[in-house]
C-alpha cells in the first residue's frame, strides 16, 4: 500500500507535468471521460449498489441516501456536466490587465492554476466526477477524499478518468482518489500536508466544516450548510410568490440550494400563510413555525409545530420548512442576518425599490429577486458543474467554476531599469 506522504509528494509532482499539456489534449482526455461515463454505466451503477446497501446498514438519513444513489438519469446529468465543462473556454494564462508603471516597467497580470487542490466530501460521488473535472479543465492537480459510504461509486467513476489519461498524455497523478479514511486521525494527516497541498475544499455536513476548519494548516474555501431563506413582501404576486416557495423547497430537498425558512410579511401573514401552507402540504411538507404562525394557521386547521428560535440555524435537507412572520423588509433583513449560513436568499416582491435594497443589504453569496434559490448551483450559472458553493468571502464565493479554481501572477518585462 502506497504511503500517505509518497501519494501527496506525487500530487505535486504531477502540477509541474500537468501545466505542460496543451489545453486541447486536455478538452479531448475530458470529453472521452465523459464517453467512459456512459459506456461503463453498468458497472458505475453496480458499484453504487452496493454503497446503497452499506449505506443503508449505517442507517444514514433519506436526504444522504438520495444524494449517493446513483441511476441512469444522473450518469447523464454526469457525462453532460463533463461535455460542458471541456467545452468552456481555457482560463489559464488569460491577461487579467496590462499597464505600465513609472519606471516603465511592463506589467502584466495573468491567470494561473492555485496548484494541488484537496476536496473532501460527503454521499455525493458525483462530486467526484465533477471536481476532478473542474480541477484538470483549469491546471489543477486534486486529491479527492470521499466518504466510505460511496467508496465503491466513486472508484468506478474515477477509473473512466483513468483509462483515458494515457491516451491524451495526461500526468496519471493528476487525478488521486484515496481510500475511505478510518477516523479522523486520518482526516488530519491530509489536513496538515501543507508542503504538498494548496487548498481544501470541504464539502458534507456541519460537522465536517467545523472538523476542516478548526484542524487545517492548509487554506480552506468552506461550503457551508445552506440555510437559505426566501420572504414575501407585501407587494408580491401572491400566485407566483407560491409557485417559487413550492420550487425551493419541494422540488429536491436534501439539497443545499433548498429553502429552509420561509418568512413572510406580517401585512399579508393571514391571507397568504394559509393558502402555501395547503400547497406545501400537498407536498407532503412538515411545517414549523414561530407561535404567531401557529395561530394563523390553526384557525385554519392546518397543522403547524411551534418551534424556539434557536431552530432556524437548522438545514433540514428533509421536506420540513420553517415559518416566520416578520416585521416588513427590515423584519426579514434583521432575522435572515441572524439566522442565514451566508448561502442563498431571494425576496418576492413587486416593488423595485423593496427588491433593490434587499439586493444590497442581504450580505450572502446569492440574493435573488422573485426566484428559487434553487438556481444557485454551477450547471445552472453556466460553469457546467461546481467544486462546491462557497460560503467563504475571499478569493471565491457562490458556485465554484472554473474561474474560481485560478490564482494569477505578475509577469514584469524590463529594459535594464533599476529600483532608486
Amino acid at each position: 500500500m502506497q504511503n500517505i506522504d509518497e501519494i501527496f509528494k506525487n500530487a505535486k509532482n504531477a502540477k509541474t507535468k500537468l501545466a505542460k499539456i496543451k489545453h486541447e489534449n486536455i478538452v479531448s482526455f475530458l470529453q472521452g471521460t465523459a464517453e467512459s461515463i456512459i459506456h461503463n454505466a453498468t458497472n458505475i451503477i453496480k458499484a453504487n449498489s452496493r454503497d446503497m446497501k452499506i449505506a443503508e446498514s449505517m442507517g444514514l438519513s433519506s436526504a444522504m441516501l438520495e444524494r449517493l444513489e446513483l441511476n441512469d438519469k444522473k450518469l447523464k446529468s454526469i457525462q453532460e456536466s463533463i461535455h460542458k465543462i471541456a467545452l468552456l473556454e481555457n482560463p489559464i494564462g488569460k491577461e487579467i490587465y496590462r499597464f505600465q508603471n513609472h519606471a516603465k516597467l511592463d506589467i502584466q497580470k495573468v491567470s494561473t492554476p492555485i496548484g494541488v487542490i484537496g476536496i473532501i466530501y460527503e454521499s455525493r460521488p458525483n462530486v467526484t466526477s465533477d471536481t476532478a473535472a473542474l480541477c484538470i479543465k483549469s491546471g489543477n492537480v486534486c486529491i479527492l477524499k470521499g466518504g466510505k459510504e460511496a467508496q465503491n461509486s466513486n472508484e468506478a467513476i474515477t477509473s473512466c478518468f483513468f483509462t483515458n489519461m494515457d491516451k491524451y498524455k495526461i500526468p496519471k497523478n493528476s487525478i488521486t482518489m484515496l481510500q475511505a479514511m478510518q477516523n479522523r486521525d486520518d482526516l488530519k494527516r491530509m489536513l496538515r500536508a501543507k508542503n504538498y497541498i494548496d487548498l481544501i475544499i470541504p464539502r458534507g455536513g456541519e460537522g465536517l466544516i467545523n472538523f476542516v476548519l478548526e484542524n487545517s494548516l492548509i487554506p480552506v474555501i468552506k461550503q457551508d450548510k445552506g440555510v437559505c431563506h426566501i420572504f414575501a413582501h407585501s407587494s408580491c404576486n401572491q400566485n407566483k410568490a407560491i409557485g417559487i416557495i413550492i420550487n425551493a423547497k419541494t422540488s429536491r430537498t436534501s439539497v443545499c440550494n433548498s429553502c429552509e425558512c420561509l418568512l413572510i410579511d406580517k401585512s399579508i401573514a393571514d391571507e397568504f400563510l394559509p393558502k402555501v401552507a395547503l400547497k406545501l402540504i400537498e407536498k407532503n411538507t412538515i411545517l414549523k413555525g414561530s407561535s404567531e404562525c401557529v395561530k394563523v394557521l390553526k384557525a385554519h386547521n392546518i397543522q403547524c409545530d411551534e418551534i424556539q428560535a434557536c431552530s432556524y440555524h437548522i438545514e433540514y435537507n428533509d421536506n420540513i420548512l420553517n415559518l416566520k412572520i416578520v416585521d416588513g423588509l427590515n423584519g426579514a433583513i434583521e432575522h435572515i442576518n441572524e439566522f442565514s449560513s451566508g448561502h442563498s436568499e431571494s425576496i418576492l416582491c413587486e416593488d423595485n425599490n423593496i427588491a433593490q435594497k434587499f439586493l444590497d443589504t442581504i450580505d450572502s453569496a446569492c440574493v435573488y429577486v422573485n426566484a428559487s434559490t434553487r438556481f444557485s448551483d454551477g450547471g445552472e450559472f453556466g460553469f457546467g458543474a461546481e467544486v462546491g458553493i462557497s460560503t467563504s468571502k475571499i478569493h471565491a464565493r457562490g458556485p465554484m467554476g472554473i474561474e474560481s479554481l485560478t490564482s494569477y501572477k505578475y509577469k514584469i518585462i524590463g529594459n535594464g531599469q533599476i529600483r532608486v
